[in-house]
């Protein structure tokens, strides 16, 4: 088994949850360009790793591209449990880096903070489809922005209404550098999930056009260019 996909999603989520990490908590956060940061490293990244991996970072983002039926069961758990691990991993070295400060953890409005989670992972992952699997976006060299611009118009359009997740990984991230309550951890966790699935099933009825291929016989990767480099 090749281990490079995997790899690939530790690194990319590592640098997505370090990124947020140093810019929302102090000293020396980003304040109000938090969140250009925060698309900035996820476009680079998926552009970066995009062409290996599919540059998923991010379990819901997975849960959707199997769903979709470009990814195999047995990449996605592993996918997940890279991301996870990278998001654990980035955690440390923030806090570590920060000196382990004393972290004002949200305390959103539960209703509230699942709706904007839900609505904002649905359109990631909406939007991953769309760009990254679909044929006919198919050989895009914009993915990575559209992606990226996603996270950040939804960190600076409800990141105050839920912390801006719109990812379990990075909302595990957050929860253990204090950032978030692990009571609240739920909350991320099944909007985010919910999400994805609701993305994929929406990709399915309005793209109807689209062949249903086996989750078996597809690779794991997201841009088209992905495909045709692992058909070389």
């Amino acid at each position: 088994m090749s281990l490079n996909k995997y790899v690939v999603e530790f690194i990319g989520t590592f640098f997505l949850v370090t990124t947020i990490g140093s810019t929302v908590i102090k000293p020396g956060d980003a304040g109000n360009f938090a969140p250009i940061a925060i698309g900035a490293v996820l476009m680079v990244m998926i552009f970066a790793g995009g062409y290996i991996s599919g540059g998923h970072y991010n379990p819901a983002v997975t849960l959707a591209v199997f769903l979709r039926g470009k990814c195999r069961g047995v990449d996605a758990v592993l996918y997940m449990a890279a991301q996870i691990l990278g998001a654990l991993a980035a955690a440390a070295v923030v806090l570590f880096i920060k000196g382990n400060p004393a972290v004002q953890a949200i305390n959103p409005d539960v209703p509230r903070a699942l709706l904007v989670e839900f609505l904002y992972a649905f359109a990631l992952c909406y939007v991953v489809l769309n760009v990254a699997t679909a044929k006919g976006t198919n050989g895009n060299s914009f993915y990575g922005l559209a992606i990226g611009f996603t996270v950040m118009a939804g960190a600076y359009s409800v990141g105050s209404v839920s912390g801006g997740a719109f990812n379990p990984a990075v909302a595990i991230g957050i929860t253990m550098m204090g950032l978030s309550k692990l009571a609240n951890l739920w909350v991320f966790l099944v909007a985010n999930f919910a999400g994805g699935a609701a993305a994929a099933g929406v990709f399915r009825l309005v793209n109807l056009e689209e062949p249903r291929e086996s989750r078996a016989d597809k690779p794991s990767s997201l841009p088209a260019g992905s495909y045709r480099a692992q058909a070389r």
